[in-house]
């Protein structure tokens, strides 16, 4: 191994020594923590019940084959009579229908099939299994349920889809990779949409929207982790591993190539496909740069990657593949993007990010050549990664700062960062605290006996449920992260004076909220003539309705 070529000319050859010295201690120390038992499990049962689909020519004779050693149904997508074009129909043990308006979803053991066959009613039926043949998948999800093979045109992988449909009779298991907390959810509110990133982020299609929460799909779940990496609250958390482990993995990691007087590290995050490149590489991985398995690259984000700099990484490579979903990909270049934001404005010199997504060896081996070698902090940090994901970003970020080169009151962020502060325009806010109601975070806090209306900035998601909610278009976004004190403590946005009843003299409104109503309601057919309950609150309102016209009275008007 020339390991000026792989480090560049003027390498320290005895610092490089050292650094082939600390990884092998780092190695040993990660894999010290061996991993988690899975707390909480997903499972499946099969017979065996298998359904193949395809054109004739594909399907009858892997059909056949199949047939010796599982119950096999099949769902011919050409010839009407069962059989390839110009060849006699045989007798076969297996039903054979010719279809049209297939629709199959589901997973293993619980597949549900409907068709059509020519001349006969629509029908269904539940699948364990199912072998689809077709040129086109007929679940296009990119990551594909357990029990569901779709091998393509290549003979060999329909011979290990064949092999593999064999075995996947029985009792199965997973682990439930994903907790979902829904008090923290920014999904929506008020049949308003806020966050919608685990959803457009699953590459399973396991996660929709349920009214104002999401709701995942255990059994379709591949753990992947993505939807916990892009979730802004920290409401999906990724369970196995839970977060605490990975981060002592990393702890343990950087800690130990420290101890043998490595520098530089580089933690390279890596899944399967990614270790598969990893151990062809023509040249070995060099000294600096640390691999550390992973189920899914995907399930580690922005709270991760600054932790890691601030246990003293130089840098975070996470290594994607072709096998990866593109979806993946552009989640973690934009968390990336953030956290490099950070420490770019915290004055660190970089980068201290790379995000690789190849397709061979030697082009790994190449980009690892380019290994980020960033600045970090002065004093490497002691605190451990929390299940929570905020307070872990807490953690990380106040570690930063405290040793930052330059340690600025805020720094600007592109749009969708999960950080900020709101910009109000008095003059239109009404106070009438929509968008306190609407916020999941309590960023938006009322005066509680004032009308007022605060924001703590810590809190804040950056969701957009509450510009989303004002009525008045007084609130909008404003991507930043602020260091200042105050961004923990409930800062006065706007306030007006209460309105009272002119009935009952109960506070009921703002003067603003009144103001706005008359100018808005004037009109309307209850209050016309009648503006006065305009300016009583809700039960006055209604005994005034309700008493008789004709019916003389003598009201007390609180003079204004």
């Amino acid at each position: 191994m020339n390991i000026r070529f792989i480090e560049g000319q003027g390498a320290d050859p005895e610092q490089e020594r050292r650094n082939a010295l600390a990884k092998v201690a780092a190695i040993v120390a990660l894999d010290a923590q061996g991993m988690p038992e899975a707390i909480d499990s997903v499972g499946y049962r099969s017979a065996g019940k298998t359904l193949i689909i395809g054109a004739a020519r594909d399907v009858l004779p892997q059909a056949d084959r199949l047939a010796a050693a599982l119950p096999v149904t099949v769902l011919l997508t050409d010839a009407a009579d069962g059989a390839p074009a110009g060849e006699r129909p045989s007798l076969r043990i297996y039903p054979v229908f010719q279809v049209r308006g297939l629709v199959l979803s589901g997973w293993l053991g619980a597949f549900h099939a409907t068709w059509q066959a020519p001349g006969q009613p629509p029908q269904q039926e539940r699948f364990d299994l199912v072998l689809d043949l077709g040129a086109t998948p007929q679940i296009a999800a990119h990551q594909k349920p357990h029990g569901y093979y779709a091998p393509g045109l290549d003979e060999a992988a329909r011979g290990a889809a064949l092999e593999a449909l064999t075995d996947m009779v029985g009792d199965f298991e997973k682990p439930k990779y994903f907790a979902y907390k829904e008090r923290l959810c920014a999904h929506s509110r008020n049949a308003r949409t806020g966050c919608n990133a685990c959803i457009d982020v699953c590459s399973a299609g396991a996660i929709e929207g349920a009214g104002n929460l999401v709701k995942v799909n255990p059994y379709l779940c591949a753990g992947c982790g993505a939807c916990s990496t892009v979730c802004p609250t920290g409401a999906m958390t990724y369970a196995y591993p839970a977060p605490q482990h990975t981060g002592s993995r990393l702890k343990a990691l950087l800690q130990a190539y420290y101890e043998v007087e490595g520098s530089e590290p580089v933690v390279l995050l890596h899944s399967e496909s990614g270790g598969h490149l990893l151990a062809n590489l023509p040249e070995p991985v060099p000294a600096r740069v640390l691999p550390v398995a992973l189920h899914h690259t995907a399930s580690t984000g922005i709270e991760v990657w600054l932790t890691a700099l601030a246990y003293g990484a130089s840098g975070v490579t996470v290594l994607m593949t072709d096998d990866d979903a593109p979806q993946y990909t552009a989640a973690l270049d934009q968390q990336m993007q953030f956290a490099q934001q950070v420490m770019d404005g915290l004055g660190y010199a970089g980068p201290h990010l790379q995000l690789l997504r190849v397709s061979s060896p030697a082009e790994l081996g190449l980009a690892l050549q380019h290994a980020p070698r960033g600045e970090v902090p002065a004093q490497r940090a002691g605190y451990n990664i929390a299940a929570d994901k905020r307070n872990t970003l807490d953690y990380a970020l106040d570690h930063l700062y405290r040793h930052a080169p330059q340690q600025v009151p805020a720094i600007p962020l592109a749009a969708g960062a999960p950080f900020g502060a709101l910009a109000l325009n008095r003059d239109t806010c009404s106070l009438c605290m929509a968008c306190v109601g609407a916020c999941p975070a309590s960023a938006l806090q009322d005066g509680q006996n004032a009308p007022q209306l605060r924001f703590i900035e810590k809190n804040c998601v950056q969701c957009g449920l509450c510009a989303d909610t004002c009525p008045e278009n007084a609130i909008a976004l404003v991507p930043r992260l602020s260091f200042s004190e105050s961004r923990k403590q409930a800062v006065l946005l706007n306030e007006t004076q209460p309105f009272h009843c002119i009935r009952c003299s109960k506070p009921f409104g703002t003067l603003r909220m009144i103001e706005g109503m008359l100018a808005r309601l004037a009109s309307h057919p209850a209050f016309a003539g009648n503006l006065d309950r305009m300016k009583m609150c809700g039960d006055c309102r209604v005994i005034d309705m309700l008493q008789p016209q004709d019916e003389m009275k003598v009201t007390a008007l609180r003079r204004e």
